[in-house]
């Protein structure tokens, strides 16, 4: 179970990584505007490298239910000054959240290493790009955009159909020249999906963890976790740990998270409970 992004290679067999979450962006659900000076998210990249995240993902784009595109350009402005000011850190591990090949291809050119992309490749020269800087790739599965993706999103078979989808984008990824070693797959949670939807995909996720990439969850703060408990999105860290350790013991190997400190420590624990399950299997 490895991941490919360029001069590093994880080893996804021995390890769940911690992605830690840096939002440059106004209107992000959890905590937009908060981050948008370049200042303060180099700040908070630091103080979550220090919570122990593994890697770093950037983005200038929010993708909350409802959310407009931002322009190429826009992002770029945002996300310009951050790269700048990590490059005096090129052991620091740093993604770039974007649907946008002109984004990706300006943040690996400032060092980036991974492309985590909504859209899986729905920018056609995307995959040319990641392909040619021999970079991780996240493809993502979401029905529609950001804007209109919550209008009555409906499936037979959530794992099913977000794992047929998800294997359909591989295929394009492979036409575009990228390797199967540069892919994580994430089943989009809260992406054009009903608390149901949600539910069923984390409790089922050895369907996508079946095709043989690693899988990344975003489950942190997330609407379906307020909606199960009834809580603002300041208020849902015990619900997002649950919900991470799930999709840890259930396969993901990857684990994008707001919150690094005590998503680490819950990750570690579920980690060693898939091991131990892994371990009892064999010896039966």
């Amino acid at each position: 179970m490895l991941w490919r992004c360029r001069d590093i290679t994880f080893d996804l067999g021995a390890r769940t990584l911690v992605m830690g979450v840096v939002n440059i962006t106004p209107d992000s659900f959890s905590d937009g505007g908060r981050f948008l000076a370049p200042e303060a998210a180099l700040a908070h990249a630091q103080r979550l490298l220090a919570e122990g995240a593994d890697l770093l993902d950037l983005g200038a784009e929010s993708t909350r239910p409802g959310a407009r595109p931002v322009p190429p350009d826009e992002q770029w402005v945002r996300l310009a000054p951050v790269f700048e000011g990590l490059s005096n850190q090129p052991e620091v591990v740093v993604s770039v959240d974007t649907a946008s090949a002109s984004v990706a291809e300006r943040a690996l050119e400032a060092g980036a290493r991974v492309v985590n992309d909504v859209s899986a490749l729905g920018d056609a020269p995307m995959a040319g790009v990641v392909a040619g800087a021999g970079a991780g790739i996240v493809l993502m599965h979401l029905r529609g955009t950001p804007a209109d993706m919550q209008r009555d999103p409906r499936y037979d078979d959530p794992a099913g159909e977000v794992a047929d989808h998800l294997s359909r984008r591989m295929v394009t990824a492979r036409a575009g020249g990228i390797e199967d070693q540069q892919m994580a797959l994430d089943p989009g949670i809260g992406f054009g999906k009903t608390v149901r939807h949600n539910l069923e995909l984390l409790a089922r996720l050895e369907t996508l963890a079946e095709l043989g990439r690693p899988v990344l969850v975003g489950v942190s703060r997330k609407s379906f976790i307020g909606q199960v408990l009834d809580l603002p999105v300041d208020q849902r860290l015990e619900g997002g740990l649950a919900a991470a350790a799930v999709a840890v013991f259930q396969g993901a190997r990857i684990v994008r998270t707001h919150d690094v400190a005590a998503t680490a420590r819950a990750v570690r624990v579920a980690a060693a409970l898939r091991e131990a399950r892994a371990t009892a299997a064999s010896r039966a």
